[in-house]
């Protein structure tokens, strides 16, 4: 059973998969080169075109680019404006705005800051606004939501979907797990939703439109959002019943009163950042330049790699749902997304994919849950002790028990007993030397016990009852059962 494989090993079982899909040239006909070679030009053309067609669409580089042209500046320069200037430019957009853009003191301080000392980062989430801008305004158009609340994600994550916050908020839209959870983001050992950005889009969108129900008011939102509604209730209280979010201010958390001029200024900052002579950075990803595939069977990150040499790393980028580099089988089937560039050579290879991983990665069937006391959990790949233990509620040592362990090392496959509160079997005392019971011989069909193996695992591998099995080998300790020992099945 394999757990790790060095690059020499898998660079010899992609040949080895290769040899098993293309070869035996005996019996397969060859396809006709020059028609292979006809339809890939003709693909070719077509994707590029479209590619082409779709980035000069949905660029704005061009117009950045004329903007900072058209006001002379060199590639180092730093514009500043007057705050009259600020302030017009956000009156304009609150002209087109539900928002209450307020122009104040507050907000052009923290507005000239980003002008002048988060260009850098102003200049990254341009790029990433690439992959994700669209997404944001096809949900937020779906639930007839300002279109404005995108520019909270950047606030929130700065457009990274894996980030995780000191207090536990996680993905592009920072949910906590309780209020993630109740918007229907799950999560387990593999994956966390509050990563995924479809999902998690939709729940922050569900969750924004709960709270501008409650005060009718986006700002108020955007502080609920930010607090909770529990500290936004409290400053209502402390402000005498004032319902309008610059009223209540004084009274939240300094956090949330930093908030929504935040929000205000990275708002204005995306609007104008050519006035301020700030390019996006070179994107990554772009949203047109994505599909999707769906997978049959559980994925290794580094078996895709390996046949279709689409990095891990950027498997994660596209696809910052799963926890590990293992990509879980699931009903119905996960979809991943995945560069066009690469979709191509994904069909090609897609048979050998999944061969090779099976291959390598012995098949490991999901736990079974044999009543409500007894679970089976079968170990996955880089799961530990501690992980499965605190996963079920139970402690290391306990599972070492009950499976008769020396040893916390686990192997992929191991099957492990698991017993709910209160259900485990009680140790009972040892008897003195003296007066233990001597042992019976093993007569007929026997059993050599195996690591982790317990009397309740090896009487139902073979068909017959925990109570049989004891009647079988009276004077077996059955609380330490020890490797290589044996005891009758029969």
């Amino acid at each position: 059973m394999i757990k790790h494989v060095n690059k020499l090993v898998l660079q010899t079982l992609v040949l080895f998969i290769g040899f098993i899909a293309f070869g035996q040239t005996d019996t397969i006909v060859q396809k006709d080169t020059s028609e292979v070679i006809e339809y890939e030009q003709f693909l070719r053309v077509v994707e590029n075109t479209l590619e082409g067609y779709y980035k000069d669409f949905s660029s704005t580089d061009q117009q950045t680019d004329s903007i900072i042209k058209a006001l002379g500046y060199d590639e180092e320069d730093v514009p500043e404006f007057e705050d009259s200037i600020y302030c017009q430019r956000i009156a304009a957009m609150n002209e087109m705005s539900p928002f209450q853009l307020e122009c104040n003191r507050d907000v052009v301080r923290v507005l000239k800051f980003f002008a002048k000392n988060r260009r850098g980062f102003t200049s990254v989430v341009l790029g990433r606004s690439k992959l994700y801008f669209t997404l944001y305004e096809e949900k937020l158009a779906k639930h007839n939501m300002p279109l404005e609340l995108k520019y909270l994600s950047v606030i929130e994550s700065g457009l990274r979907p894996q980030v995780k916050s000191r207090a536990g908020a996680l993905g592009l839209w920072q949910f906590m797990y309780r209020t993630g959870k109740y918007y229907g983001l799950d999560q387990n050992s593999y994956i966390d939703e509050r990563m995924d950005p479809e999902l998690a889009t939709e729940a922050a969108c569900l969750y924004l439109k709960k709270l501008y129900g409650l005060y009718n008011d986006w700002n108020m939102a955007l502080a609920a959002y930010n607090a909770g509604p529990g500290n936004v209730n409290k400053a209502i209280r402390r402000s005498g019943g004032k319902m309008t979010y610059w009223e209540i201010r004084p009274f939240l958390p300094r956090e949330t009163q930093g908030y929504v001029p935040n929000f205000i200024a990275m708002s204005y900052m995306l609007t104008y950042h050519a006035e301020h002579n700030i390019k996006a950075r070179e994107a990554k990803f772009h949203d047109f330049e994505t599909d999707t595939v769906c997978l049959r069977d559980g994925l290794h990150m580094n078996v895709i790699d390996s046949l279709t040499q689409w990095s891990v790393e950027d498997i994660q980028a596209l696809n910052p749902v799963y926890k590990t580099t293992y990509i879980p089988k699931t009903t119905p089937p996960q979809c991943i997304s995945i560069p066009t560039e690469y979709l191509g050579r994904w069909i090609e290879m897609e048979d050998s994919i999944y061969a090779l991983d099976s291959l390598i990665y012995e098949s490991i069937v999901e736990e079974e849950e044999v009543n409500q006391e007894v679970t089976i959990h079968y170990v996955r790949s880089g799961q530990t002790l501690g992980h499965i233990a605190g996963r079920y509620g139970v402690k290391v040592r306990e599972i070492m028990e009950w499976n008769n362990m020396r040893s916390t090392r686990l192997s992929i496959g191991q099957r492990l007993t698991i017993y709910s509160d209160g259900a485990a079997p009680k140790p009972k005392a040892a008897a003195a030397k003296t007066n233990e019971r001597p042992k019976t011989p093993i007569t007929g069909p026997s059993h050599t016990i195996k690591s982790g193996e317990s009397l309740w695992t090896i009487a139902k591998d073979k068909g017959i009852s925990v109570d049989e099995l004891k009647r079988l080998n009276p004077g077996v300790n059955y609380r330490d059962l020890k490797v290589g020992q044996k005891i009758r099945v029969k």
